[in-house]
């Protein structure tokens, strides 16, 4: 089995927003769908990842299932045609396609915005539910924590995850460096298009609880607000809700400002107000920055400090493809000593048979403390005489000839008839 891991992915490189959602799993989902493959498929090492962006199983076993789990995927959604979506599927059968597969999207350089930061989360809580489910065995265990200790490494040698790299994430951090003076802004978030619900669920990740939220259609905002643990504000109720907001987002789509000069000074500004303004075209006029105690920034400005990060990112990529790829080589080397494993262990048993046997035949004409003197220089000998023949099975399998020196030992030892005992 430790050969021959699997992947399959639905991603936003071939799949449309609308498919992503329609597939996409959430918790109690995933949690669900671990058990349906566990019960309906010969496999081990599951591991469910789903986010907006993609969602992808991965699986240890010796045939391609890929088409058996977008079926059973299907069954959990509640969607009766499935097969029709098989395109925007993309199958890892090989076994080094996948294991890179999966640091790649670990680490965020499969992210629609490079490094992304919450990637890494969402890898931990999939880690997680397969470990819940019992659906991790020893593969999977070691993997996940090779990737873990190696995004530890892309975090404190390189800038791959410096800086905001997307509009919505500089927009959050623009707003805790206008707001690091007011103990939990009021923030108010108008307009919910693609980019103003990834600015909400960014506030709900970054920490910020007394948030606003409105839309023309109430049903959207509901749904958002639930999603991210938000209050709605009922559109008509807008001009109290911008006199209450320190900050104000807004990503209005339509061909003239929505926020005007005129509208902002009836507001009485007493103290600071932000806007920040994502619509193109420009949905805070102009002049409205003319209004005492109110600043606008802009799209320009929050892209521009999202393009200087993406850069220093991009700057950074083969830097963490070289961390990468050093891990990916302990990994395999660990990898191919679990091949040999058994050999190792049945070898042990068999030395530890002869011992037990020859002191058997001594043991009746020896007083306590020599039978204990001759167990420990037993013992002694077969740890040393054992130490040889395992580190050339090691170095063996670093060559990739370990198959070799395994038959060898089998036929001299008669390690097939000896039971694998894995304890130490």
């Amino acid at each position: 089995m430790l050969q021959n891991f699997k992947a399959i992915s639905l991603s936003y490189k071939k799949a449309p927003l609308d498919i992503r959602e329609l597939i996409a799993l959430d918790e109690t989902s995933c949690r669900l769908f671990l058990q349906t493959l566990k019960n309906f498929i010969q496999a081990s090492d599951i591991l469910v990842l789903s986010t907006c962006n993609r969602t992808e199983v991965y699986y240890n076993a010796d045939i391609d299932y890929s088409k058996e789990i977008v079926k059973l995927l299907g069954i959990t959604k509640g969607i009766d045609n499935i097969s029709q979506y098989l395109d925007y599927f993309t199958v890892l059968n090989e076994h080094d396609d996948a294991v890179q597969h999966l640091f790649d999207v670990s680490m965020g350089l499969e992210s629609q915005v490079v490094g992304d930061m919450q990637i890494s989360n969402q890898v931990k809580h999939s880690y997680q539910w397969a470990a819940d489910n019992e659906t991790a065995g020893p593969f999977l265990h070691r993997l996940m924590h090779t990737i873990f200790f190696t995004n530890k490494r892309v975090v404190q040698e390189t800038s791959f995850r410096d800086g905001a790299a997307s509009t919505s994430y500089a927009a959050i951090e623009l707003i805790e460096e206008l707001t690091a003076d007011i103990i939990d802004p009021k923030i108010l978030v108008v307009g919910l298009g693609e980019i103003g619900a990834d600015v909400c669920r960014n506030l709900r990740d970054a920490g910020h609880k007394n948030v606003k939220i409105t839309n023309r259609t109430l049903a959207k905002a509901k749904l958002l607000a639930e999603e991210c643990d938000m209050e709605v504000l009922p559109f008509e109720d807008i001009v109290q809700g911008l006199k209450e907001a320190d900050v104000i987002i807004s990503s209005v789509a339509r061909e003239t400002p929505f926020f005007t000069k005129e509208m902002v000074q009836r507001l009485n500004v007493l103290s600071f107000k932000f806007f920040i303004d994502l619509s193109v075209p420009r949905s805070v006029e102009t002049d409205v920055e003319t209004v005492p105690g109110v600043l606008v920034y802009n799209i320009d400005t929050i892209q521009n400090k999202a393009s200087e990060a993406l850069q220093r990112r991009i700057n950074s990529i083969p830097q963490v493809k070289e961390i990468i790829t050093e891990s990916i080589d302990q990994f395999n080397d660990w990898s191919k000593e679990m091949m040999v494993s058994p050999t190792i262990h049945k070898l042990k048993n068999a030395l530890e048979t002869i011992r037990q046997e020859e002191m058997a035949r001594y043991m009746k004409k020896l007083g306590p403390k020599e039978a204990k003197l001759i167990d420990n220089i037993t013992k002694s000998m077969m740890q040393k005489v054992i130490k040889l023949p395992v580190l050339q099975l090691k170095a063996a399998c670093k060559r990739g000839e370990a198959e070799t020196l395994i038959d060898l030992l089998n036929d001299l030892f008669d390690l097939e008839s000896q039971a694998v005992d894995t304890a130490e």
